[in-house]
């Protein structure tokens, strides 16, 4: 049996997707085990799948006061500072657990993790890997990095910004890289980082996104594939709390806000946009929590306040989704066919939010730095009432609807496995 090991970090738009993979992948029959931080291990063992610790829990760290003092600067360099850092004080604990956990796999599936250490983990024990990210990493002429949405590009200047943001990337992961490689006996890595060596035409490049939301370009080579996005759908087991059904039963589909791991020094603030923008607007509304971002005490009858409820669920009942442009709540939202209003904090989000204005499945991102009532209240009419609009989300709802993201990549990972360039280790 091939046993292929998965690793993801970051928050849990950012590892669910992998977990979504890695069931696709078991269901194939082969031995999956996910490392992530410890955290997920409920949310990973509850998926089917081996789970193990690469450290300390992402949502502890966004949680404290250092972290959300960073957050809220809504900097991305100095977002990528700080964790560096922290990879720099574990680095030495990582060196010494994460070998043994990847020792015996016959195939690695990572994405931004592995610049932490694992592709120099993965070069010392000679174990594949395969890149699968949820965002556009590899250069392009074709449109701009997506960690630099606002600067005017040309087609040159597009695929050097993917170089530069790749290299932002590495410098701030090649600490922690570093220490890895000493311990393990390697020599330096490029100064560049280890673009060039994971390069080759016999290893595949995984995408996890849908082509009708952006479509493949046609100057990445071959091996690099568009594959749809790997949803976790809700299991057949799980009820939604009655109180929320109750709710939703009661009236009109609501507006859904929230804004996921994105956490903020003033979420009461954020709890009183949200609420004076649904009473101007005249709409119900669903709020979460999230892991803080949003908050508000004596909610009105037209408002219902939930902490945690799988999107694949709740979006379809809504009739526009307000959140933070993570990759992975866009893509809930764009699949439940209907407007979506982003109001990004960083990173990738500003440009998940001008591609799904760009698309007309929603309104103009709102920088979550000039979030106001009023402009929240003009966002909501107009995605109610636009009628165009609400017309587009619904086709491109189904369009990703009737992809098969995860059915995609495993085909792909199979075909590679299949190939000559795995030997499955005896069970």
């Amino acid at each position: 049996m091939t046993r292929i090991a998965i690793v993801a970090s970051g928050t849990r738009g950012d590892v669910q997707p992998y977990v979504a993979l890695g069931q696709g992948l078991k269901q194939r029959g082969y031995s999956v085990r996910v490392l992530t931080s410890a955290n997920f291990a409920p949310f990973v063992t509850e998926a089917g799948l081996e789970f193990h610790s690469i450290g300390a829990s992402v949502e502890e760290r966004l949680q404290s006061a250092e972290w959300r003092k960073t957050l809220e600067s809504n900097n991305f360099l100095k977002i990528m500072a700080q964790m560096q850092r922290e990879m720099k004080r574990e680095a030495a604990a990582s060196v010494e657990r994460i070998p043994e956990l990847l020792t015996g796999s016959d195939l690695i599936v990572t994405g931004m993790a592995g610049l932490a250490g694992v592709f120099s983990i993965a070069e010392r024990l000679k174990i594949p890997v395969i890149q699968a990210h949820v965002f556009p990493f590899t250069p392009t002429s074709e449109f701009p990095s997506p960690l630099v949405t606002k600067l005017p590009f040309g087609r040159t200047l597009n695929r050097l910004s993917f170089h530069g943001m790749r290299q932002i990337f590495w410098q701030n992961f090649k600490v922690s890289d570093a220490i890895t490689r000493q311990a393990l006996g390697l020599k330096k890595a490029p100064f560049w980082g280890p673009y060039r060596s994971l390069a080759s035409r016999d290893v595949p490049v995984l995408y996890g996104y849908s082509q009708h939301v952006l479509p493949r370009p046609s100057d990445w080579p071959a091996s690099h594939h568009v594959t749809g996005y790997w949803f976790l759908d809700t299991p057949p087991d799980w009820t939604p709390p009655a109180d929320l059904v109750d709710f939703l039963d009661a009236g009109e589909p609501p507006i859904y806000i929230g804004f996921g791991s994105m956490g903020g020094r003033n979420p009461e603030a954020t709890g009183a946009i949200a609420l004076e923008a649904l009473a101007r607007s005249g709409q119900r509304g669903v709020l979460a929590t999230g892991w803080g971002g949003l908050q508000a005490a004596d909610l009105p009858e037209s408002v219902h306040m939930v902490a945690a409820i799988p999107h694949t669920w709740l979006f379809k009942h809504m009739a526009a989704i307000v959140h933070h442009g993570g990759a992975g709540t866009t893509a809930a939202g764009l699949r439940a066919g209907v407007p979506s209003i982003i109001a990004p904090f960083m990173g990738d989000q500003p440009f998940w939010g001008k591609r799904v204005a760009d698309l007309g499945v929603g309104t103009r991102p709102i920088p979550q730095k000039k979030l106001t009532a009023k402009q929240l209240t003009e966002a909501i009419l107009e995605a109610v009432t636009h009628k165009t609009m609400r017309q587009a989300a619904h086709r491109l709802g189904q369009q990703i609807e009737a992809e098969s993201g995860i059915g995609n990549a495993v085909a792909i990972i199979e075909r590679f496995c299949s190939g000559g360039s795995i030997r499955a280790t005896k069970p």
